[in-house]
């Protein structure tokens, strides 16, 4: 039985993270789900999320904006749109891109256009404040 599992975190503008770890946990889009070294073959998507790694008995967190994962021969390969360690979001951003996401969607109606867009907007800048907020001291 291998005791690591090797993660690879990769956006389409650099690699995020290659790191030897003890168990993955995902935002998958029908649920979280974990990953520990041995674990069977998968392919499935992500939504937009926390995605947590634990390591030597510390727990890093990312915040990970749609992708997908694959989990072959104890390497798990994430491929998202965007992924933020918790020590890197810059958290007054964060809180900005919040409000003007709220205050779109006060002005707007599940008809309009916007509404779908600024819905996102909202869950991302959420997840971002969320796992900001757990950041390591």
């Amino acid at each position: 039985m291998a005791e690591k599992l090797k993660l690879e975190m990769v956006t389409p503008y650099k690699r995020v993270l290659s790191e030897e770890v003890d168990e993955v946990t995902a935002p998958g889009t029908v649920g979280e789900f974990g990953v520990l070294p041995d674990h069977t073959s998968l392919l499935t998507t992500l939504r937009v999320g926390e995605l947590t790694y634990k390591k030597d008995g510390e727990t890093f967190h990312i915040a990970v904006n749609w992708g997908y994962v694959e989990v072959e021969d104890n390497v798990m390969t994430v491929l998202v749109e965007t992924a933020e360690p918790a020590d890197q979001i810059d958290v007054e951003r964060a809180k900005a891109a919040l409000s003007r996401a709220e205050e779109a969607l006060k002005k707007l109606t599940s008809e309009d256009k916007e509404f779908k867009i600024m819905e996102c907007a909202l869950e991302r800048a959420l997840i971002r404040v969320q796992v900001a907020s757990k950041k390591l001291h």
